[in-house]
C-alpha cells in the first residue's frame, strides 16, 4: 500500500481542495479533546495585535481562526488572508464576510506579491509542513515582516496519535509515511535560518474518544493514513475497538506553536 508524499502541491492541493475534510478534522477534535480551552482559542491567545497593524496569514483555510473574533479583527489596519486553494479563499470570504479592513488572496508562501517590510505580523497555521521549499517559505516570511514584526506557526509534534494509530494498523515503510518535514522538535532548526528569537510554546492535550465510528470517519480525512481504508470496515472498527478501555479510546496529541522575531 502505497502513498505519495504530503508535501507535494498536486497532494496538498487536493487535500485541501475543499473545506469538507478540514472540517470533519476540526470537528473531531472539538469533541473528543481533553483540553476545553480548544487549540485554535489557545494559539489566538498569545497573538499580540495592536490597533492599526497589518496582519498577514497564511493558509488560512476557512477561516475558522477569526470567526467570531471580531474585536481582534477590528484592531487590525488590515487582514490579508490567503490560501493556495480558492475553495478555501470563498469558505473563509463566506465565514468572516467582506469587511473594509479584510482582504482575501490567492498567494503562495514561496514568492508572496508583497513588498519587503508590508505586515506587522505573519501567521502560518498547521501548514509549514506542506510547503515543497521550506526555507525560501521562511525566507519569504522574514521578508515581508517588518524588522520588530512577528512570526507566529503553529504545528504538531512527531510523537502524536498519528504514529500511535500506524503503530495499531501495524503500518510502516511506505504504507505510512507521515509529515514531519515541520514540527516542534525540528521547527527551530527551520525557523534559525531567518529568525534570530524563537520560542517554542506546547499546548497539553489528549483524546479520549467515546464513538470508534466517528474515530473511523476521522481516519479517512487523514492523508498518512488512507492505507487504513483499505481494511474492511468490519476490520477497521474491530483494532480500534481493541484499544477501547472502559468505552474509551484513548491518544496521544502533541500541538504547539512557535514565536518567531528578529532576523539571524
Amino acid at each position: 500500500m502505497q502513498i505519495g508524499s504530503l508535501n507535494e502541491p498536486s497532494a496538498v492541493r487536493e487535500q485541501y481542495a475543499t473545506a469538507d475534510g478540514l472540517n470533519t478534522r476540526i470537528s473531531f477534535h472539538g469533541k473528543y479533546s481533553t483540553n476545553l480551552q480548544g487549540f485554535g482559542n489557545w494559539v489566538v491567545s498569545h497573538y499580540d495585535v495592536r490597533d492599526g497593524m497589518r496582519v498577514l496569514e497564511l493558509g488560512c483555510g476557512s477561516g475558522g481562526m477569526w470567526a467570531g473574533r471580531d474585536e481582534l479583527i477590528s484592531r487590525c489596519g488590515e487582514l490579508v488572508l490567503t490560501d493556495l486553494s480558492e475553495g478555501m479563499l470563498e469558505t473563509a470570504r463566506k465565514a468572516i464576510g467582506e469587511r473594509a479592513n479584510v482582504a482575501y488572496r490567492q498567494a503562495d508562501i514561496q514568492a508572496l506579491p508583497f513588498a519587503d517590510g508590508s505586515f506587522d505580523a505573519v501567521i502560518a497555521n498547521s501548514m509549514l509542513y506542506h510547503v515543497p521549499d521550506l526555507s525560501a517559505g521562511v525566507a519569504e516570511v522574514r521578508r515581508v515582516l517588518k524588522p520588530d514584526g512577528t512570526f507566529y506557526c503553529a504545528t504538531y509534534g512527531e510523537h502524536n496519535f498519528t504514529e500511535q494509530l500506524a503503530e495499531w494498523f501495524r503500518l510502516g515503510g511506505e504504507a505510512f509515511r507521515p509529515n514531519h518535514n515541520f514540527t516542534l522538535e525540528n521547527g527551530v532548526q527551520a525557523l534559525s535560518r531567518s529568525f534570530r528569537d524563537i520560542e517554542l510554546l506546547r499546548y497539553e492535550d489528549s483524546l479520549r474518544i467515546t464513538d470508534a465510528e466517528d474515530l473511523l470517519l476521522y481516519l479517512q480525512s487523514l492523508a498518512p493514513l488512507r492505507a487504513v481504508n483499505s481494511l474492511p470496515r468490519e476490520k477497521i472498527l474491530d483494532i480500534l475497538n481493541s484499544h477501547t478501555e472502559n468505552g474509551v479510546i484513548c491518544l496521544p496529541k502533541s500541538y504547539g506553536m512557535f514565536i518567531a522575531k528578529g532576523t539571524a
